[in-house]
C-alpha cells in the first residue's frame, strides 16, 4: 500500500533540538485541512504500534466532520520518524516524556501558539490515548479537550497476554509484514512497544493518581470486546475525572476506528458539539 495518494497532504519533517539528554529527533508530520486556519487543531496521538501511514484516512474524515484542521504525526521509533536504535529500550516512563517532552517541542518547532494550544484537542488511541490523559493531566488550563481511545491507565494482565501474543505472530506469522508498510524500520516500531510492555518492571506502571487534574472536557471510549483491556480502564478514568463522559461500544474491539468508525464518529461528533 502506497503512503500517500494523490488527495493526500505532503508529509513534512520537524527537526527537534537535543534537550535535557533527549537525543536530537526528527518527526514526521502532516497537516490536514491546513488552509482552515481559524478552525482548531486536532492532534492525534497513534498506538503503539502505529504511525501517519497507519492512521489511513480515518482523522481526515473525522476533521472534516468536525471542522478542525488536524496533525498527525509519527512518534520517534515509527513510521518515516528517527528509528530507535536496535539496543535502546524504552524505559517504564516512556508515555509520559513523549507527553511532557516530545508533543511540546514538536507544537513549538510547527508554530502552534499558546492561543491555538488552549483550543486543541488532543484524540489518542491505545498508548497515544495514555499519551493524551497525561498532556491533558500536565497542561490542564492550555487544552480545549481530549478524546481518549482503548487509553491505557494501568497494567492489565489481558494487555500483557495479548502483547505476549502478538510476539509470536510477529516472529512466526505474518504481522512484520503487514507492519512493515507503515514503518521504515518495522522492528524498531514493533520491539520498542514490545519490550517495554513484557518488562515486568512495567507491570507497575499506573496514571491514574494523575487523573485528577484534568480540567478540560474529556471523553473516553472503549470496546466491550477489546482484547488490549477491559472496561476497567475507563472505569478508573470517571471514578478520578468526574466530568468525563464515557462511550462504551458494543461488539467493538480495541480499535474503534478501524472496526466500528460509524459508531466511534457520532460519538466523538456528538460530544465535540456538546461543549
Amino acid at each position: 500500500m502506497d503512503r500517500l495518494d494523490q488527495h493526500t497532504p505532503a508529509i513534512s519533517v520537524a527537526d527537534l533540538p537535543a534537550k535535557h539528554g533527549r537525543e536530537s529527533l526528527r518527526l514526521e508530520y502532516q497537516w490536514l485541512n491546513a488552509d482552515r486556519t481559524d478552525a482548531p487543531v486536532a492532534v492525534f496521538l497513534h498506538e503503539g504500534l502505529g504511525s501517519i501511514a497507519m492512521w489511513k484516512d480515518w482523522p481526515q474524515k473525522l476533521c472534516e466532520q468536525l471542522g478542525f484542521r488536524g496533525l498527525v504525526y509519527s512518534r520517534p521509533g515509527y513510521g518515516g520518524s528517527t528509528p530507535r536504535e536496535a539496543d535502546v529500550k524504552w524505559p517504564v516512563d516512556f508515555m509520559h516524556r513523549q507527553a511532557y517532552d516530545l508533543l511540546p517541542a514538536l507544537l513549538d518547532a510547527i508554530g502552534i501558539d499558546d492561543a491555538e494550544r488552549a483550543r486543541m484537542w488532543v484524540i489518542g488511541h491505545s498508548d497515544g490515548g495514555s499519551i493524551a490523559l497525561l498532556y491533558a493531566a500536565a497542561f490542564p488550563d492550555a487544552l480545549g479537550g481530549v478524546i481518549a481511545i482503548a487509553p491505557h491507565v494501568f497494567v492489565e494482565d489481558v494487555s500483557v497476554k495479548a502483547i505476549a501474543e502478538a510476539t509470536v505472530l510477529y516472529t512466526q506469522g505474518d504481522l512484520r509484514e503487514k507492519l512493515s508498510r507503515y514503518h521504515a524500520d518495522v522492528d524498531s516500531a514493533f520491539y520498542g512497544w514490545n519490550d517495554i510492555w513484557l518488562n515486568p518492571e512495567f507491570r507497575q506502571w499506573d496514571i491514574t493518581s494523575l487523573l485528577s487534574s484534568i480540567q478540560c472536557p474529556l471523553l473516553a471510549v472503549q470496546g466491550h470486546d477489546d482484547e488490549y483491556g477491559t472496561m476497567a480502564q475507563i472505569d478508573a478514568i470517571a471514578s478520578h475525572v468526574p466530568h468525563a463522559q464515557l462511550t462504551k461500544l458494543p461488539a467493538c474491539g480495541h480499535s474503534p476506528h478501524r472496526q466500528c468508525p460509524a459508531m466511534l464518529d457520532a460519538a466523538i461528533v456528538a460530544f465535540v458539539k456538546s461543549i
